[in-house]
């Protein structure tokens, strides 16, 4: 992914670029000893979780779980930018073993956002020095990102008037590591609500299941956790009181929701460096693939710009955490909703363009299909997303009365005057048009309808992402480096397919609910300015040629 930083004074978390350049040529380095593409189908052939590989990857020699580690417990302090940098590039590699370590992280992260500063000394630095497996313990087979329905019980263990540990009963499913963890973070309901409690790998009736058998992502372990009569001392309650489960929980969803957007992201990139080579090669009656313009525009362009879309987005939110913001659980379920989405269309495209090869696992891409389709459902359903952007969009936009997407209106606006032909007019008029529409559905009190709110949360993560591309874009563009071109283009591209989609969901919305005349639906269509966005087709298939000439170097 390319960097957002513009020169802006503002002081980031993590490390400097040559540190973090240096951590991301190691694992390059490490595709080629420890990671090789024979082991990686290795591994998912036979569904083998490399455990040893794995603790490899964690030895002092490697070290790679140090990154997400602060540095006052003996990791190398690392921000989002460097964990979401690290874990795309893994994801190039294999999506399976990038879900261990995604799962470390996922497991270190109510201890770092919650833990005491005991807890913390322990347990952090049990990851760092010991190269500690850890993971994540909350989805139950009824309660998958809803978390208030949750059974597993810690009942508090009073000895002499004083709480002295809590005794655990229930069930985990779904837990990634869960069958190979050294110890877990759990979160079970106490009589004040839910908590996170450690419990160490070994423990009295802690039962660490079967590994499941899975449709992809098959290099890493899914395992059901069970807790019978399980007893942990208080010290191993998170932060010390209980009932706090659920606000740390919360703290680190817009932050792991945006490392599922990485992953997926890498799997994109996999799959067109994968592509994009095959069909310069591949010669079908007379002319390499790269040249036929049914095959570059179908199955490689709308893939290209909607990752660097996507990329824009995702490094956009990671700055912004890195300078200190944590109410971004909207931002990352868009990163999440319009990143694993993506991706997984990437990678079923990648496996039509290679044709019967695609469907063969030498080459790669239809292993990718299997892995990446699990991250439009863990960490929350593509269908979740949608219901938080939708919710929570409709009403920031109501309650700042209509300024949220105004702004995003007025300040393409102002790029498109500075750079006229890079389609950000285009993006403006979206905002201003999914502002006017959030409106006239919550006038009509239409927003009681879920597949409405689902139609208005595709808009809302689409102009979002396209302001972004649109900010990447100019940032680019006003240096004058040799990507202007290129992203000049990509951003026209994807300004017609934002505007495409945002007057395709509103024809559903308007048409579809049968809550209006004919006359109503015209007159709104005219206020929204629905011809002139209907201008963004203007020179697409133009457009087209020209970035496949600069992806195939034609």
């Amino acid at each position: 992914m390319g960097s957002p930083e513009t020169g802006k004074e503002i002081k980031l978390k993590g490390l400097d670029l040559e540190s973090r350049q240096m951590i991301l040529d190691m694992v390059n380095r490490l595709r080629n000893r420890l990671l090789s593409k024979e082991k990686i189908l290795d591994f998912d052939k036979k569904e083998f979780f490399p455990e040893e590989t794995i603790r490899e990857l964690l030895s002092p020699e490697i070290g790679l779980q140090l990154l997400g580690i602060p540095e006052v417990y003996g990791g190398m302090g690392g921000g989002a930018r460097d964990i979401c940098y690290l874990t795309l590039e893994m994801s190039k590699i294999c999506l399976g073993v990038t879900t261990a370590f995604f799962a470390l992280q996922l497991g270190a992260d109510p201890l770092i956002v919650g833990g005491t500063e005991e807890q913390k000394k322990k347990w952090l630095g049990a990851i760092a020095k010991d190269s500690s497996l850890v993971a994540y313990a909350v989805t139950e087979a009824d309660a998958g990102s809803n978390l208030a329905a949750l059974k597993t019980k810690a009942d508090p263990v009073i000895d002499n008037g004083k709480i002295t540990g809590y005794v655990i009963n229930g069930t985990k499913q779904f837990i990634s590591t869960g069958g190979y963890a050294d110890f877990i973070t759990l979160l079970a309901n106490t009589p004040e609500g839910p908590a996170f409690f450690v419990v160490e790998k070994g423990t009295k009736g802690f039962i660490q299941g079967k590994g499941e058998e899975k449709h992809g992502i098959r290099a890493s372990n899914t395992s059901p956790l069970i807790f019978e009569d399980v007893f942990v001392p208080v010290e191993n309650l998170i932060g010390g009181i209980p009932g706090h489960g659920l606000k740390q929980a919360n703290k680190v969803f817009g932050y792991t929701r945006v490392m599922v957007a990485a992953m997926a992201l890498g799997a994109s990139q996999a799959c067109l460096n994968i592509l994009i080579p095959y069909a310069k090669q591949r010669i079908q009656f007379g002319t390499p693939l790269s040249e036929k313009q049914g095959y570059t525009h179908k199955l490689v362009v709308p893939n290209v710009v909607r990752t660097e879309a996507a990329a824009a987005y995702v490094d956009e939110v990671v700055v912004r955490l890195d300078s200190g913001e944590e109410d971004l659980q909207v931002e990352g379920s868009i990163a999440k909703l319009f990143a694993t989405e993506s991706a997984d269309k990437a990678a079923d495209d990648a496996i039509q363009g290679l044709g019967g090869y695609g469907y063969i696992a030498e080459y790669e891409v239809e292993k990718i299909k299997r892995d990446v389709r699990i991250t439009r459902i863990y960490e929350g359903t593509s269908e979740i997303q949608q219901n938080i952007i939708g919710t929570f969009r409709w009403k920031k936009t109501w309650k700042t009365k209509g300024e949220f997407y105004l702004s995003i209106y007025k300040e393409m606006d102002k790029l498109s005057i500075s750079i006229p032909d890079a389609g950000y007019r285009y993006y403006g008029l979206a905002a201003k048009a999914l502002n006017d529409t959030i409106n006239f559905v919550h006038e009509n009190k239409l927003t009681r309808q879920q597949h409405i709110m689902f139609l208005l949360a595709d808009m809302m993560a689409y102009v979002e992402v396209g302001a972004s591309l649109a900010r990447k874009s100019a940032f680019i563009i006003q240096s004058g480096g040799n990507q202007a071109g290129k992203f000049k283009i990509i951003s026209r591209i994807f300004a017609n397919e934002t505007a495409r989609l945002v007057l395709n969901n509103l024809d559903k919305i308007l048409r579809g609910s049968g809550s209006f005349s004919r006359n109503q639906i015209s007159d709104f269509m005219a206020s929204i300015s629905y011809d002139e966005l209907m201008l963004s087709y203007e020179n697409i298939l133009t457009d087209m040629d020209k970035l496949a000439d600069i992806v195939f170097e034609r």
